[in-house]
């Protein structure tokens, strides 16, 4: 069974998508948002397609190790996961550096502005599943 991350913004969600070993997170797409029903049926169409087991968001804590409102928001949307795809666990992980840790690795391979806007998401995702991945082998 696979792990999948979801970096979750209001636009946009960056999904990523483990190995079936769950050793090597992988870009997956970059998602652009319709509507909460939309995402929600968007995600469970991938989670049956992939053979997905786990489901990771991002929480976007605070420097300061605060949780606010985005934070909530990544919380009610797994709920809502929870709710439509009752048989895959929901789990989350600290997101924070994810977007500036995949803004550096994307500048320093050369990619243009332009294409980073298109592939930062899912970058942040597969930093959010990796981490996720090696924190539950050791």
């Amino acid at each position: 069974m696979r792990k999948m991350s979801l970096d979750l913004g209001d636009r946009r969600i960056g999904i990523a998508i483990s190995d079936p070993l769950g050793i090597i997170a992988n870009p997956l797409e970059t998602y652009t948002r319709t509507s909460i029903k939309a995402d929600i049926a968007h995600i469970a169409e991938l989670v049956k397609s992939q053979n997905v087991d786990c489901i990771i968001l991002g929480l976007p804590i605070n420097m300061d190790g605060t949780e606010g409102e985005r934070v909530q928001k990544s919380r009610d949307f797994g709920m809502l996961l929870s709710e439509n795809i009752p048989d895959v666990k929901i789990d989350y992980m600290d997101e924070r550096w994810t977007t500036v840790s995949a803004e550096k690795m994307l500048i320093d391979a050369d990619v243009s502005r332009e294409k980073r806007k298109t592939v930062i998401d899912k970058v942040a995702a597969t930093i959010i599943l990796q981490s996720y991945l090696d924190k539950i082998k050791k």
